[in-house]
């Protein structure tokens, strides 16, 4: 029996001394906290997770980072890049999946890898042998220095994006392509060929070709079809707008007029200065 309670005993004052141990613990900012970002391109969505290590008065390109290693492009675990489908990274298909996003850089360029690791902490056991893609791309000099490193995307398209990381007086770019456009057209004449056809789907195929500077009789049809069934300040303008593009601006100046007054009395100043552009279009004409 006393041994039964000597056990106890050691029990109590183990699990007393991991409270207090746990209750000691202070917790403190990240040094290189975590940072996800997210961007639309084309049907497609691209993801990088990554950390982001301050600068904190050191040298780091060719020092801290050495020139001519491979990095992990960050802090702690590899920088991922995630795609949600298959898509074009400089000019090559790469399909969907997690890959880490591994660099070498030198004083004049980096050379970007995609690797199959994604789960590997740091770059310590880097083989190239799983490579996916790898190419090199030209550094630019920051104008002014960039304290904690940076992945962004920019230089936005429907369908493109880059990749922009920046860090100390360093930076490069790269390309992601998802050019959705057969998918669209394809999608476009098979809803167009249904027995019932909503003026959203006539709405959608119209913007689609006024975008993409197809066929603007065929768009200016479909936004007919729109107005016959809905009207309303975003509707004119939609066939407002391909009135103006293809000449025929009676029609244009006569949908705007009428969106104008209606966009007014909702109190929407995006509508407002479309038509107000519709219009100044067909001044004169």
């Amino acid at each position: 029996m006393y041994k039964f309670f000597q056990k106890i005993s050691v029990l109590s004052i183990a699990l007393s001394m991991f409270v207090v141990s746990a209750q000691a613990q202070i917790q403190t900012p990240q040094a290189s906290p975590a940072a996800t970002i997210s961007q639309s391109i084309g049907l497609g969505k691209a993801t990088v997770e990554y950390s982001r290590p301050a600068l904190k008065g050191r040298k780091m390109f060719g020092a801290q980072v050495p020139y001519g290693k491979v990095w992990r492009t960050g802090a702690n675990k590899i920088t991922n890049l995630v795609l949600s489908e298959e898509m074009m990274v400089n000019g090559q298909k790469v399909p969907a999946g997690a890959y880490g996003l591994f660099t070498i850089p030198t004083a004049t360029d980096w050379t970007i890898i995609l690797s199959k690791d994604a789960n590997m902490w740091g770059a310590y056991e880097y083989k190239q042998a799983n490579d996916v893609l790898r190419f090199t791309v030209k550094s630019e000099k920051l104008a002014k220095k960039q304290e904690h490193f940076t992945i962004e995307f920019t230089d936005f398209t429907p369908s493109e994006a880059s990749v922009a990381i920046s860090w100390e007086n360093t930076l490069v770019k790269f390309p992601i392509k998802n050019d959705a456009d057969a998918r669209i057209m394809a999608d476009i004449e098979k809803k167009m060929s249904a027995t019932e056809i909503s003026p959203a789907t006539y709405s959608a195929a119209a913007n689609y070709y006024y975008d993409t500077n197809r066929d603007l009789n065929k768009a200016y049809e479909w936004a007919s079809k729109v107005v016959e069934k809905d009207q309303k300040f975003w509707t004119y303008y939609l066939r407002g707008k391909i009135a103006a593009k293809i000449g025929k601006c009676d029609v244009a100046v006569s949908d705007a007029t009428k969106g104008l007054a209606m966009a007014k009395e909702a109190g929407d100043d995006s509508y407002i200065m479309n038509h107000q552009k519709v219009l100044s279009e067909c001044k004169g004409k």
